[in-house]
């Protein structure tokens, strides 16, 4: 019979369990390979989850020793109000664990650290194909309406 599932903060000692999670999450995003991102960029992103003064954090699922998903949130200043928003940037878990539990495991975990930290909202976006995540999300969160414009500098 396999253990609960846990969700807690990452410490040090969880990178090399961590990285494939990130690699798969960036793979399913379409970055690996020729455009994978910096092993730089995944040293900083790295750092700053374990600097207490950075406004990044990570969360891992963990079930028996393993990691089964991964979620990364930071929190902002806003405009509309006063409080700070959280922005939960990534969300993974591995393939063989969907449909358990895990995704929402690390949603509703990013909700209680976002209310503990007195944010406003929890936000996020998700591809457009990304049908399979949005059923969850349709019963977590309610959708903006809004699309995303960006620009590489």
């Amino acid at each position: 019979m396999s253990s609960a599932l846990v969700i807690r903060a990452v410490t040090d000692s969880d990178f090399v369990a961590w990285k494939p999670l990130w690699d798969g999450y960036n793979a399913f995003y379409g970055r690996s390979g020729d455009t994978a991102l910096p092993d730089e960029f995944t040293r900083v992103a790295w750092m700053r989850f374990l600097d207490p003064a950075e406004p990044m954090h990570a969360l891992v699922a963990e079930r028996d020793g393993q990691l089964l998903g991964l979620a990364h949130y930071l929190f902002h200043r806003n405009t509309t109000h006063p409080a700070n928003s959280c922005y939960l940037q990534d969300l993974f878990t591995v393939p063989e664990a969907r449909g358990l539990g895990v995704g929402r495991a690390l949603i509703e975990a990013v909700y209680a650290q976002a209310r503990e930290a007195g944010a406003s909202r929890v936000y996020w976006q998700t591809h457009e194909t990304n049908a399979t995540a949005m059923q969850l999300y349709d019963k977590l969160a309610q959708k903006s309406g809004f699309i995303v414009y960006r620009q590489p500098l």
